[in-house]
């Protein structure tokens, strides 16, 4: 990846690799083709790194267009209006919920507006 090349400096662990057992000619090793080449046992955490690299530079970019366009909506949505819960009554001017057809303070009865 040119992104993530560019982001680290040219720096490949791909050839990074521990041998886990020699082949048929003793270690040290240059190359992983050599060691394989040779039949030993070999673990590659050099390309890990690279694919954990690779992962977390898409998965950022990915975060940061998804966090936008979420921006985006947000700005684009206008609020609804919100309709009122409570009237006021007419005798005790106290706040009671607008199904209500008589107030739960005075008892009054209340007209269907």
């Amino acid at each position: 990846m040119p992104v993530a090349g560019l982001l680290l400096g040219g720096v490949d662990f791909s050839d990074f690799f521990v041998v886990l057992k020699e082949g048929t000619t003793p270690a040290p090793y240059a190359t992983i083709e050599a060691a394989k080449e040779a039949g030993a046992v070999i673990m590659s955490w050099g390309a890990f790194i690279n694919t954990i690299i690779s992962f977390l530079i898409i998965a950022f970019a990915i975060f940061l267009l998804i966090r936008y366009i979420n921006k985006l909506k947000r700005v684009d949505a206008e609020p609804e209006p919100v309709a009122p819960t409570v009237k006021k009554c007419a005798y005790c001017v106290s706040d009671i919920a607008i199904e209500a057809t008589r107030c739960p303070n005075c008892t009054s009865k209340l007209s269907a507006e």
